[in-house]
């Protein structure tokens, strides 16, 4: 990864969340303005549900809100040891399509870390 990295952390809508978070959530700078509207969209209960699930386990479906995984070159991960790309529908006029990495470095000597990218946030209907 070079110097410059377009992830910011995507913060939890509301309050801090009561379990630490085993996976870190950034979001690209893209969307960060669509990240900051989601309570608005959504709801705050909405929002958080979907916080949680990509901040605890993104890997496995939840039974809040329909999750798949995308076919085809839409779904292929971004780097490797990624994830293939999740479709997370919070309702039908707003879905988030994201990829997960259990032990993403952003140098050869850095640290492993757990993270969840958002790589789009989309507001309008099918």
């Amino acid at each position: 990864m070079g110097a410059y990295d377009p992830q910011v952390p995507a913060k939890r809508p509301g309050k801090s969340p009561s379990d630490a978070p085993r996976y870190r959530v950034l979001v690209h700078h893209r969307y960060l303005d669509a990240w900051n509207q989601l309570v608005t969209r959504v709801g705050l209960q909405q929002a958080q549900q979907f916080w949680d699930h990509v901040a605890q386990d993104p890997g496995n479906k939840t039974g809040i809100a329909s999750t798949s995984i995308l076919k085809g070159s839409a779904g292929r991960p971004k780097e490797r040891g990624f994830s293939r790309t999740y479709h997370y529908e919070l309702t039908s006029m707003a879905r988030i399509n994201y990829q997960f990495c259990d032990s993403y470095q952003t140098s050869e000597d850095g640290d492993p870390h757990r993270v969840v990218f958002i790589l789009t946030i989309d507001y309008t209907s099918h």
